[in-house]
């Protein structure tokens, strides 16, 4: 039996050389493949779950300050209820924001970050704000220590932003019952936020449809400075059911 003769060094070299290179592509069509599967995840996730917004305004200062990013939890009010304390995204009930001018398109790298929470292109179309009452509730403001109430129930609200030497807790007096399936919505920097309060003679009469509600914040994300949970302080609003009529 005669031995079959060696390949040569050349032919040895090409086979290897389209090897690495047949490797190279595998690597490549991989690395795009999981690309578009995060993409994907990604956009479902944002779609359906959380997506991202940038604080456009001081009105809820100090808890949220101008650029700040935020997570927001779509599932709320979609699957899980709103409770009092909720920092809420939502689009605008009628008037609250100034008549938008024309924007350009979104260029392609910010509308690439948006797919995946990076970028909010949207925000300024959005408010955020902290609900206060709920349908059915009976929201005042102020009592003789300045103080809002709900249900009768006084709060003491450590979130809140006043002028220095301002005691009461919002910039105008009211009284109103919250109709069913609205919010009634306040900022927490009182003295400098359009919220229900400074909208009550609009069609709206300040309230805010829970149908409008995109989700509810629960994280700052950017700056790393600020990064925090956000809390609806259950013990501020724990007098309101035990006061409801």
């Amino acid at each position: 039996m005669t031995d079959e003769p060696l390949p040569s060094r050349s032919a040895r070299s090409a086979s290897e050389k389209k090897t690495k290179q047949r490797s190279v592509k595998l690597f490549i069509r991989d690395l795009v493949i999981i690309f578009l599967v995060a993409i994907l995840v990604s956009f479902l996730i944002k779609t359906f779950l959380v997506r991202s917004f940038y604080i456009p305004s001081s009105s809820m200062e100090d808890t949220l300050r101008v650029n700040d990013l935020i997570l927001v939890n779509e599932l709320e009010p979609n699957l899980m209820p709103i409770h009092r304390g909720d920092v809420v995204v939502f689009t605008d009930p009628g008037g609250w924001l100034p008549p938008s001018t024309e924007k350009s398109n979104t260029n392609p790298i910010e509308w690439a970050l948006s797919l995946v929470g990076l970028a909010a292109p949207d925000s300024d179309d959005h408010l955020v704000k902290r609900v206060i009452g709920l349908p059915g509730d009976k929201v005042s403001c102020c009592n003789a220590l300045g103080q809002m109430s709900v249900n009768g129930s006084p709060l003491v609200e450590p979130y809140i932003k006043l002028p220095p030497g301002e005691q009461e807790a919002a910039s105008l007096h009211f009284s109103v019952t919250v109709p069913k399936g609205e919010l009634w919505v306040m900022g927490d920097n009182r003295w400098d936020s359009q919220d229900s309060s400074r909208n009550q003679n609009l069609p709206g009469k300040g309230f805010v449809p829970e149908k409008d509600v995109v989700g509810r914040a629960i994280l700052i994300t950017w700056p790393i400075s600020h990064w925090s949970w956000l809390s609806n302080y259950p013990d501020v609003f724990r007098g309101a059911d035990d006061d409801k009529q």
